[in-house]
């Protein structure tokens, strides 16, 4: 079953008033990987149908039924077998979906925040037409066709919005691949990314501090810690 009907976790009450409202392509939008010391920012938006009802029958109706519970919610309340779960189903049974990145020199050059936004904006071009973004937390600035207006930045949005709450499971499993894959790279085994991402752990720090930074490291992070 898809768990999203129970209180604590994120529903579509948000999406469900601009349905009715009469705006039917409602993305949900997150990022991962903002406070990390080494690679990518990574964002994504999914569309879902105006009927929360259809989701759950869609489930209901796959020949190869998912055996275990699909739980979405914000990607870091679950463990990364819930998230890789919940992201191919995500995938298979939204109307839409996107992955937007920024690189590490333009973070490196443009500073995180003005990078985040880039990531959001391809992530938006990427998809068919929207009528409205869910975000978690920041409004996002010249988004093409999506003026302010039409933006709505929930605080702690992936845990209130299943919109949201799935762009965050997308974007997470997406980049933890990313880091996964560099960690395989000679210059990149130091640093243990298939652990911790390219977050500043006590072990990251140290392996900066013994080998110095590599080109997928955020000077200015390394600066400011």
């Amino acid at each position: 079953m898809l768990e999203f009907a129970i209180m604590d976790l994120p529903n579509f009450s948000f999406e469900r008033g601009l349905w009715k409202q009469g705006h039917k392509l409602v993305a949900g939008m997150d990022e991962v990987g903002r406070g990390a010391f080494a690679g990518p920012v990574v964002t994504a938006a999914v569309i879902f149908e105006p009927t929360a009802i259809a989701l759950s029958s869609r489930l209901r109706s796959q020949k190869d039924a998912i055996r275990s519970m699909v739980r979405i919610n914000d990607s870091k309340k679950l463990t990364p077998k819930q998230r890789e779960l919940a992201s191919f189903w995500i995938k298979e049974n939204c109307l839409a979906w996107a992955i937007g990145e920024a690189s590490v020199s333009e973070i490196n050059k443009n500073g995180i925040v003005d990078a985040t936004n880039m990531a959001f904006r391809r992530a938006v071009k990427s998809l068919i037409r929207i009528d409205y973004l869910l975000i978690d937390a920041f409004y996002v600035p010249y988004v093409s066709g999506v003026s302010q207006k039409k933006q709505k930045a929930i605080i702690r949005g992936d845990s209130k919005s299943i919109s949201i709450a799935a762009s965050s499971i997308i974007a997470k499993v997406y980049r933890d691949k990313l880091m996964e894959e560099f960690s395989k790279s000679p210059p990149y085994l130091p640093y243990l990314w298939h652990k911790n991402k390219g977050y500043g752990t006590k072990e990251h720090r140290d392996a900066i501090a013994i080998n110095g930074p590599t080109k997928l490291h955020r000077t200015l992070f390394l600066k400011l810690s």
